[in-house]
């Protein structure tokens, strides 16, 4: 099965960062806004908010530089949730777990959580891994066309 979401939009909250056991996790919300003409020509903005998810050192990344309006494009994996309510009821709830993320800033900056500006378009490429396994980033050099196997 294949699992993954692309979103452009803007962080509808600061991140909330907390520690689970010997890792971050950072909460936080984003709104992503889909603009067209309806039948009789108007244009309308249809906004969705999805709640996102960032584990481990991209979490404490995105809360050192992304605060509340910041514009984001993540790459991720969608999750349901589910669980009872005080009356019993089954409720559950979509959100995405972010394993990318590029930061888009206005003019090419951003300003992090403690007012200072910094260098705009960060991509921040971090695969999590999350049974310690090492990740195998080997590249491949091909010295003619012959060895290409298509």
């Amino acid at each position: 099965m294949f699992n993954k979401v692309i979103l452009v939009g803007n962080l509808t909250r600061d991140i909330e960062l907390r520690s689970a056991g010997s890792f971050m996790v950072g909460s936080t919300g984003i709104a992503v806004t889909r603009k067209y003409k309806n039948g009789n020509g108007e244009n309308v903005e249809d906004t969705l908010f999805i709640d996102v998810t960032f584990f481990g050192k991209l979490s404490e990344i995105a809360n050192q530089y992304l605060k509340k309006g910041s514009k984001i494009l993540i790459e991720g994996r969608l999750k349901l949730d589910t669980w009872q309510d005080q009356q019993g009821n089954t409720r559950s709830k979509h959100s995405v777990v972010v394993e990318n993320m590029e930061m888009l800033g206005d003019k090419n900056t951003i300003i992090n959580n403690s007012g200072n500006i910094v260098g705009g378009n960060q991509v921040i490429n971090t695969k999590q891994n999350y049974n310690n396994q090492t990740q195998n980033n080997e590249k491949y050099n091909y010295t003619s066309n012959d060895t290409i196997p298509f």
